[in-house]
């Protein structure tokens, strides 16, 4: 296939895509891909190769732009990202099942040999400087073992959205090296192709206990005990800083209140009033998600739980509003009579916890949580004023840059009074908790029930690895 391109040189944000015959396989087709990082390249700029996993030739992560964007930010000191797999074939993918090969057979065919020419012809001339280069092959690896997507649709303001019942290793194994199996539940936006939005275990819906079990060979249904988003738990290990003051209120008959911004699938939310015994107010501006999340991850509509649609910033500046009238001129940007149709009657109390789970809506600088929006000094204050006085905020962070973080801090550090921090450990996510009031608090405290039962429904791991900032 001719191109009217030149390789020559990075040019930053450049994508560009191709079919090439297959050197080993006269009937099929390789899908090329050549992407350029949007960070100005040095002088000598690294170019990297990775060939597409056999059989996820459609999975967004590998077949957009953003998708491969997400790669390439993976690999921060590599200035040109080249992928090849197989063509796959157009239509409607939905109904593909997955089941990892035992061996590539791109691999088996020779690929480090007959990918070289290749490589170097879209190589920068720069690589050139000290002879013929060696370009690194990456590896792409991860948990999955099958997939099945179950539901696509289209929201309004998310876009493309799949639902995929998967089979992943678990992190522990077990005998004869063999990892335990474990089924899950994801929801994937098409412009956040590498970020799962919601995941949850689900069982086979006739009996939990096969183990001759395939996805494609039976339907699942949610398990909703436990929670296996990687943060998930650490936000609601947060709540052992209160757990005194939770206990107090459920002996006096108060059920604790809790906040959401950002719902997605509803697994927090569900937790938190099956679990813990919470009254939940969520918010999310995308009606789709909400109902997906009711078809597909088991959220409930109850007299524990309440729903709000729209968005999730105006809601709490807005709830601050109802609150608190006489701060109306400490807090600016926010329409009182359009957002009036935001708030429930019901609401008429303060939250015992903020919970925060948003992301930035533009990821071409990188996945990030949560929006600056949210960061802003006047967004601060409302939920400060939304909590009580022993109520805490706790929300999900992913700092693209360590500036971002520590911007994050300083900010936290100028409304709330103490700033807490957990590292989820899985070398992106933290946790950092806010408090309206200084906190007593020791990990080893097993006094009240409270804490009792969040022991018994989390890992103890993120309690005791709460530190103070």
């Amino acid at each position: 296939m001719a191109l009217d391109v030149t390789f020559e040189s990075i040019c930053p944000s450049r994508f560009i895509s191709f079919t090439i015959p297959s050197p080993t396989c006269s009937d099929s087709l390789l899908r090329v891909a050549v992407l350029d990082s949007p960070v100005q390249p040095t002088d000598s700029p690294q170019v990297g190769a990775m060939l597409v996993p056999e059989g996820r030739e459609n999975d967004w992560i590998f077949s957009t732009e953003l998708g491969q964007l997400q790669l390439l930010f993976s690999s921060p000191e590599i200035s040109r990202l080249i992928l090849i797999g197989n063509q796959f074939k157009e239509g409607d993918f939905s109904r593909n099942i997955y089941h990892r090969p035992l061996k590539c057979s791109l691999q088996e065919q020779g690929f480090e040999v007959w990918s070289k020419p290749l490589l170097l012809a879209l190589s920068p001339r720069s690589l050139f400087r000290n002879g013929i280069p060696e370009i690194p092959i990456l590896s792409y690896e991860d948990s999955l073992v099958s997939s099945i997507v179950i539901h696509s649709c289209v929201g309004y303001h998310v876009g493309e959205i799949l639902v995929e019942d998967v089979e992943i290793e678990s992190e522990s194994e077990v005998h004869h090296g063999c990892h335990k199996r474990e089924f899950r539940r994801r929801m994937r936006f098409k412009k956040m192709p590498n970020l799962i939005q919601t995941e949850i275990r689900i069982v086979p819906e006739t009996d939990p206990s096969l183990n001759s079990v395939r996805i494609g060979d039976m339907g699942f249904i949610p398990d909703l005990q436990v929670l296996v988003h990687p943060y998930l738990a650490p936000m609601v290990a947060s709540l052992s800083l209160i757990s005194e003051y939770l206990e107090g209120q459920m002996q006096n008959g108060f059920k604790p209140k809790a906040l959401c911004l950002g719902v997605g699938g509803g697994a927090l939310l569900t937790f938190l009033t099956t679990q813990l015994g919470f009254e939940v107010m969520g918010v999310d501006n995308e009606m789709e998600v909400l109902r997906v999340a009711k078809d597909y991850f088991g959220l409930e509509d109850s007299e524990c739980m309440h729903i709000v649609v729209g968005d999730a910033i105006k809601y709490i500046k807005k709830l601050a509003y109802h609150e608190n009238p006489q701060t109306l001129s400490s807090i600016v940007d926010c329409d009182y009579n359009c957002l009036s149709h935001l708030v429930d009657g019901k609401v008429n109390h303060k939250f015992d916890v903020v919970m925060v789970d948003l992301d930035s809506s533009d990821i071409r600088s990188g996945i990030s949580s949560p929006p600056l929006e949210f960061v802003r000094k006047n967004v601060l204050l409302a939920v400060k004023l939304a909590l009580s006085e022993s109520g805490i905020l706790a929300i999900n962070v992913i700092p693209s840059t360590k500036s971002f973080y520590d911007n994050l801090v300083t900010h936290f550090l100028g409304v709330f009074e103490e700033l807490y921090k957990i590292d989820v450990g899985n070398g992106e996510n933290f946790v950092l908790i806010a408090t309206v009031s200084p906190q007593v608090f020791s990990v080893g405290d097993h006094s009240n029930a409270f804490l009792v039962r969040l022991r018994s429904v989390i890992p103890e791991a993120y309690i005791n690895s709460i530190i103070k900032i």
